[in-house]
């Protein structure tokens, strides 16, 4: 059974930093690549960064892009997103998701699998 757990949300103040860590079980995370998204309040979910599987690229969404890191442990089969300078926009559910390529194009229909979520709220 495949499966993908978030972890890591929770309250931050604006600059401050959190880890999500997103644990996959049920599959070769080797073979997969993996893509953080966010629905953030108002808008349709989107695509923040990803990781290809086989040739190590990586993409990282213009808006987050110097402040979130996106890495991988595959003997661990953990993903990680570090968000550093964190700002109110940022608030949002932060899912991870394991499908078949990473593009700078970041699109919903390339991922296969999903997990539920975690809640990230940047305030004061």
């Amino acid at each position: 059974q495949v499966q993908l757990v978030e972890s890591g949300g929770g309250l931050v103040q604006p600059g401050g930093s959190l880890n999500l860590s997103c644990v996959t079980s049920g599959f070769t995370l080797d073979y997969y690549a993996i893509g953080w998204f966010r629905q953030t309040p108002g808008k349709e979910r989107e695509g923040v960064s990803c990781f290809g599987y086989n040739d190590g690229y990586t993409f990282t969404t213009p808006s987050v892009k110097g402040r979130f890191t996106i890495s991988r442990d595959n003997a661990k089969n953990t993903v990680y997103l570090q968000m550093n300078s964190l700002e109110p926009e940022d608030t949002g559910v932060y899912y991870c998701a394991a499908g078949r390529q990473c593009t700078w194009l970041l699109i919903e229909r390339d991922y296969d699998y999903w997990g539920r979520g975690t809640q990230v709220t940047v305030s004061s």
